[in-house]
């Protein structure tokens, strides 16, 4: 995480001013890559001494020093061998306490041993060392832009580290952040205040805990640059910055780098059945992530919505049960019990010992062992349709 002597920010009353990076910055970004460049085949220390002495004609020394801070991971070194550093070391210390010749023929003889030249043993003998490593350009050209915001996300995220709660309303794909907040154990409660309004996750802040601050931070960073690939966002931190609390808020259109594009489908089961499924049912369109439904309070989030294209009454959500810990089970089974959905079909695998009185009384249950077989969801469908 970031340290706090790198945060840009300023205050407004109570509220949090993040520094961006905005097109401002480019030219003097355009320049620190460049002088990164230059020491592409140089030891890392080198570089990281270059960064830290000031560019010309001098920007803002912070933003300087936090864009040198990203830079850096780009340019990132490479690590020789830490076993042939540390027979070298071995070979030459072996030698100087078996001589007490100069340096240079010590130097010789280490060599001589291990088969290499006197300077290639010099170049090598603390190679592991992360000062020591040869920097390497990154595998794609970096540009000012993509400095500022990767920049931009790493303030963003440093800030958050000092948070106490986090409040996030999103619209659309929230099913990503939700997958990820579980994942990675974050603290989190997904509710939906209004019908009509945005789905409102609410998550305890790394300073909220006793332990494992680091680990759950790091986690709780990576929400943000997910939060992109929503339609609309609204994020809200209650901070603790040099002894004050402070409000961040970050909002759609905030200049911050995103995450590769989130998983469309969480399992191979789930994307193999959206797939036999569109094949099958041609006249049915496979949407994937669907609206939240209303659980009480809470929301429920089914993998997917089967819709007729000519007839919108025809409706059915579905929700595959995979592998999954029995306390997850337990708790989305009672959820979706809460719900009371009449247009459920629940797929189960068929290695999930489910009782009766586990399943939601309403929702139409389908058993599958590695596949889940479309026809038979097909079936189903058309099934309860002539029945009504």
């Amino acid at each position: 995480m970031l340290p706090a002597s790198l945060l840009r920010y300023s205050t407004s009353g109570d509220r949090v001013v993040p520094h961006f990076f905005g097109e401002a910055d480019h030219p003097w970004l355009r320049a620190l890559i460049d002088e990164a460049l230059r020491f592409v085949g140089r030891r890392r220390r080198e570089l990281e001494e270059r960064l830290r002495e000031p560019l010309l004609p001098a920007p803002d020394v912070g933003k300087q020093r936090l864009a040198a801070h990203v830079l850096k991971r780009a340019f990132a070194g490479e690590g020789r061998a830490t076993a042939l550093a540390k027979k070298i070391r071995a070979a030459l210390f072996g030698a100087a306490s078996r001589s007490s010749a100069p340096r240079a023929a010590i130097v010789t003889t280490a060599a001589a041993s291990l088969g290499m030249a006197p300077k290639a043993l010099e170049d090598l003998l603390f190679s592991d060392l992360p000062g020591e490593r040869t920097v390497v350009a990154p595998a794609q050209p970096i540009s000012p832009l993509e400095l500022a915001l990767r920049a931009n996300l790493a303030l963003a995220q440093g800030l958050l580290f000092r948070a106490q709660s986090v409040t996030v309303e999103v619209e659309g794909h929230a099913r990503p952040l939700v997958r990820h907040a579980k994942l990675r154990g974050l603290i989190c409660l997904v509710d939906q205040p209004a019908e009509d309004a945005a789905a409102q996750l609410r998550i305890s802040g790394p300073l909220a805990l006793f332990r494992r601050t680091l680990l759950y931070g790091r986690a709780l960073g990576e929400l943000v640059p997910i939060l992109s690939w929503s339609r609309r966002y609204r994020l809200r931190a209650d901070c603790v910055l040099n002894g004050a609390y402070l409000t961040l808020e970050l909002r759609s259109g905030d200049p911050i780098f995103p995450s590769a594009e989130p998983r469309h489908f969480d399992s191979r089961v789930e994307e193999q059945f959206a797939r036999d499924f569109a094949r099958l049912a041609t006249d049915w369109d496979v949407i994937r992530e669907p609206e939240p439904a209303h659980a009480g309070s809470a929301l429920i989030f089914p993998d997917f919505a089967l819709a007729h294209r000519s007839d919108p009454l025809r409706r059915w959500l579905l929700e595959i049960v995979g592998f999954w810990t029995p306390e997850y089970l337990e708790r989305k089974l009672a959820l979706y019990r809460r719900a009371g959905l009449a247009n459920l079909i629940l797929c189960i695998d068929e290695q999930r010992d489910c009782a009766p009185g586990d399943l939601p009384a309403n929702a139409h249950i389908l058993r599958y062992r590695r596949r889940v077989d479309a026809a038979a969801v097909r079936g189903l469908i058309c099934a309860e349709w002539n029945r009504h």
